[in-house]
């Protein structure tokens, strides 16, 4: 009842403070370019305001390919302009988020890895092979992963968000939607701006552009550049310095060339750098007890002795700076591996328009090239567990190559408008990889096992092989009177492997290099017929083929892997044939000998793998489309529903978690097909109203999308797994809800895994020229089906995923209210302005981790922008006071299961039963930021 108080209440207050979309209409010569997919030195595609037009909200947009009014488009679409962008104080993609609710952006371990999520489905990035579920374009170009729109953008002219599977209109097709974003243009006109910031954690940010005619009328130029630097706000307690920190610096150049009417040339290159440290992580319900005295009905002991994984960290030396307050934003990484990875993202494109007389062509030709350094200290703590090196072998590089061709007109006295293209990209992708074992993980691993033998402490020593204190070692090899060897006859061979295991310290990947070629190219045209001056129909197909190459080399010193699998197998074997052992301890003894093998070879392949030679590859092609029908009843009334498919292609998942079907296998050159997940299609329905008129406007759609084979990437406390999700058209019984990995098939027909669905609506009010209000609002039920399997051929669910069925997604709030008001009133007749902004979003509670564990659980949250300012005639200068997350409000992105720290969820002991002593960790979002900044623009 708390929380839908608290829902009611945060839609009471945007009623009054509502998103201002997209507030500009093109004006000027620059403005119009941006407009229209024509040429782009024409106003094609604006539309004159008189003074007294008081709906600002209603822009021209692009998203169909077309110069449209957004009311005049029968399809799910956002736009931000660039007035709101700047009040907001966006300079990414993130902050977009503020204005549409539909839309969440996050990031995890790396600023590279951001994913974004439209209606509650998207992709982590934390897996390169994996491709977002939302296609980001940015001046039409395709970004093959999110986190290139993490970049500083300079000015933006305004931002699309398309909602739904998208691939009939241009480029890369996407299951969940677009996000597009077209940046400001050249203008004939000579001008510029520039401005500067300085914030709370010495944020200092000065950005600046100009443009100006080099021939007149015929060559224009721009020119934007950022530079940005920030303190941390996160504090790691060892190292001495801060993590989360901005330091950056962004150049962007254009040319415009148009040598007639009919033919215009836009050059973009662009260059992004970032030398920072991203991002650290705090740990999570570190808590030794968990309810250890339960008296409410279905409460329950998790760990009622406490955690022994923390118990084993302390007594090594570990320190847990956010135990009990992780908002205190302190952390503790290994001493001297306080990392900062090196990001840069660069490229060119070309765009031509030619008017042909019978149709417009548009050709977009680029390439870019992005590399991300990749070091880490994987365990977030100061023990050396585990760590990635910078030493130049661990990063993710792409090489894309793309191109664009379309050709659109009308016929048939403008009763069609048609459009067909083609496309094709061509990436090269690499992501090299020196994951290992750090200078404490023998003992760590060795302690671990030891305490799940027998937690008491005197027991253990981290100091001596095999963790074993001198009376620990007598005590389990029966050497003390009264005792007797805890593992009998195997007693000094389970004992060998557990000292073995000590002594596996600055182990693994000295270079491990995965390839991934990928080139597709696709077809596609989407048609408007014009039945009648209030009636349209629209038809889209797309066929896209897709081939993806994989290679893979690896350098891994981890010998000690094989002794530990031979010596394994070995001792399996012996608990398997010898008689008379009860089924406890036979449980108890396979339990162990399977610990320590995993905790040897888990996360890094065995040296072996230097002599192999992995390929792989696959072609599939895959028709997707659309069909809308319109209809305008009124001239500010417009009703439409669409039927739409989307497709996502397989790829592969670049990582070892799957090459063996158990830590016991030796991987084979046959290996690297286990690695392949399948594509993902999806089927999606809307139906929608839009209405516009002089003081207001409402936009209304209701929605069902099903997924089949959705690529869900999960983190296991060790590998990232992408695991295909679908469900079986019989029962089950329960299977895929059991902690086995070999229950749970389908038998039957495999059909769609994931469903969402619910309704989103947009409002703007404009009750005076200088004042405007909005309100956004999504309601959306994303949810796995019953009956869960893990890919297109129906095999069982990893049971890591025991709680999906019939579970909301991760990342998935089923509430979102954003909300936003912007008052811009006159100062006397001099022509001075002065601003108050202020923006909200309301998100109700929803899982943040993929595996729906109840520590990943993040509680609803509000989050309010706003911005103060005062402005000179024409806006030639302004001083703003601006704050983000005004209200200090504290949430997660992500919550994760802390590597190798442990195992056994509160979700699994109550499922299941048993101990459970898994740490976690979490990616804090920001904290509250304020500043002032100062701009001018001539």
């Amino acid at each position: 009842m708390r929380r839908i108080a608290y829902l009611l209440s945060a839609v009471a207050t945007a009623a009054l403070t509502v998103p201002a979309f997209a507030q500009d209409v093109p004006t000027t010569q620059g403005e119009a370019q941006a407009a229209t997919t024509s040429t782009p030195g024409t106003a094609q595609g604006s539309v004159a305001q008189d003074d007294d037009t008081r709906n600002v909200g209603d822009i021209v947009i692009t998203a169909t390919r077309r110069a449209e009014r957004l009311s005049n488009v029968p399809v799910a679409v956002s736009a931000v302009g660039s007035a709101a962008l700047e009040n907001t104080g966006a300079t990414d993609i993130r902050q977009a988020t503020q204005l549409v609710p539909s839309l969440l952006v996050s990031s995890t371990g790396s600023e590279a890895n951001a994913s974004a999520r439209i209606r509650g489905i998207g992709t982590v990035g934390d897996n390169p092979g994996l491709e977002s579920s939302v296609a980001v374009f940015i001046d039409g170009v395709y970004r093959s992963r999110t986190g290139s729109g993490l970049n500083d953008l300079g000015e933006v002219e305004r931002i699309e968000v398309l909602r739904g599977p998208q691939g009939t209109l241009a480029g890369r097709n996407a299951s969940a939607g677009t996000i597009n974003i077209l940046t400001k243009l050249p203008d004939y006109k000579f001008g510029g701006y520039a401005e500067a910031t300085y914030g709370n954690y010495n944020n200092i940010r000065i950005a600046g552009g100009l443009t100006g005619p080099i021939i007149a009328d015929k060559l224009a130029f721009r020119l934007d550049g950022v530079f940005g630097k920030r303190d941390g706000y996160l504090y790691d307690v060892v190292n001495k310095t801060d993590y989360n920190d901005r330091n950056r610096y962004f150049v962007r150049g254009q040319l415009l060339f148009e040598p007639s009417a009919d033919v215009s040339v836009r050059l973009i290159g662009d260059y992004t750098r970032r030398d920072e440290k991203c991002c650290g992580a705090v740990y999570i319900n570190t808590d030794e007890k968990i309810d250890p005295t339960p008296t409410v009905a279905g409460d329950f002991a998790i760990n009622p002795a406490g955690n022994r994984i923390v118990q084993v960290m302390q007594s090594m030396g570990a320190v847990f700076p956010s135990a009990g307050d992780p908002f205190n934003r302190r952390i503790a990484n290994s001493p001297g591996k306080a990392y900062a990875n090196i990001t840069k993202d660069y490229g060119g494109s070309a765009q031509i328009d030619a008017n042909l007389g019978f149709a417009q062509l548009t050709s977009i030709t680029a390439y870019r090239e992005y590399k991300s350094g990749n070091a880490a200290d994987i365990d977030y703590g100061n023990l050396d567990i585990g760590y990635r090196a910078d030493d130049g072998n661990a990063y993710r590089q792409f090489h894309t190559f793309t191109q664009e061709v379309r050709l659109n007109g009308s016929l048939f006295d403008d009763k069609l408008d048609w459009l067909i293209g083609g496309y094709f990209s061509k990436e090269d992708l690499v992501v090299a990889d020196n994951l290992k074992f750090g200078t404490q993980y023998g003992a760590f691993a060795a302690c671990r096992i030891v305490a799940t033998i027998n937690p008491a402490a005197a027991l253990r020593n981290p100091l001596n092989p095999g963790c074993l204190s001198a009376g620990g070692r007598a005590t389990l090899g029966g050497q003390l009177p009264g005792t007797t060897p805890a593992f009998g006859a195997l007693t000094p061979t389970i004992l060998g492997m557990v000292d073995r295991l000590s002594t596996l310290n600055n182990l693994g990947d000295t270079r491990s290099t995965y390839y991934q070629d990928s080139k597709n190219y696709a077809f596609f045209t989407h048609n408007i017929f014009k039945l009648t001056d209030k009636l349209s129909i629209t038809g889209g197909l797309r066929y896209t083929h897709e081939q993806k190459d994989f290679h893979g080399d690896f350098q891994n010193n981890n010998t000690i892997c094989p002794a530990q699998q031979a010596t394994g197998a070995a001792v399996f074997n012996a608990i398997a044939t010898t008689p008379g052992l009860p089924a406890a301890t036979r449980a108890q003894l396979n339990q162990i000998v399977g610990g320590i093998v995993t905790l040897t070879c888990t996360g890094n392949s065995t040296s072996a793998l230097n002599t192999l030679d992995l390929n792989d590859g696959f072609k599939e092609g895959e028709f997707s489309g659309t069909g809308i029908i319109s209809y305008k009843p009124y001239t500010d009334t417009l009703l439409y529903a669409s039927y739409s498919r989307g497709y996502k292609a397989g790829g592969y998942n670049l990582d070892r978690s799957d090459l063996t079907a158990n830590v016991f296998s030796a991987p084979t050159n046959a290996s690297a097909s286990r690695l392949r997940f399948d594509p993902e299609t999806v089927n999606a329905y809307e139906v929608g109203v839009k209405y516009t008129s002089r003081d207001f406007t409402l936009n209304v759609a209701g929605f069902r999308q099903d997924f089949k084979n959705f690529q869900l990437n999960t983190f296991n406390g060790t590998n990232f797994i992408v695991q295909n999700i679908s469900s079986c058209d019989t029962s089950l019984n329960g299977a895929d809800r059991d902690a086995s990995a070999t229950t749970g098939a389908c038998t039957g027909k495999v059909q769609y895994g994931v469903r969402s669905q619910g309704f989103e609506i947009e409002t703007g009010m404009y009750p005076a020229r200088n004042f405007q209000v909005g309100l956004g609002y999504t309601f959306v039920d994303t949810k796995f089906k019953n009956n869960l399997v893990g890919s297109q051929t129906g095999e069982a669910l990893d049971p890591a995923l025991f709680l999906l069925s019939g579970s909301t997604i991760s990342n998935a709030p089923k509430h979102t209210v954003t909300a936003s008001t912007t008052w811009t009133p006159e100062i006397g007749s001099s022509g001075i302005t002065a601003l108050f902004y202020v923006d909200g979003r309301m998100t109700s509670d929803y899982n943040t981790g993929s595996d729906l564990f109840a520590e990943k659980e993040q509680d609803g949250f509000f989050l309010m922008n706003a911005r103060v300012g005062i402005r000179g005639p024409e806006q030639r200068w302004a001083l703003e006071v601006w704050a983000q997350n005004l209200l200090d409000t504290n949430y997660q992105q992500v919550a994760f299961n802390a590597p190798f720290q442990g195992a056994g969820s509160q979700s699994q002991v109550q499922a299941f039963g048993g101990v459970g002593n898994q740490i976690f960790t979490s990616y804090l979002a920001e904290p509250r930021t304020y500043g002032l900044t100062l701009r001018t623009r001539f």
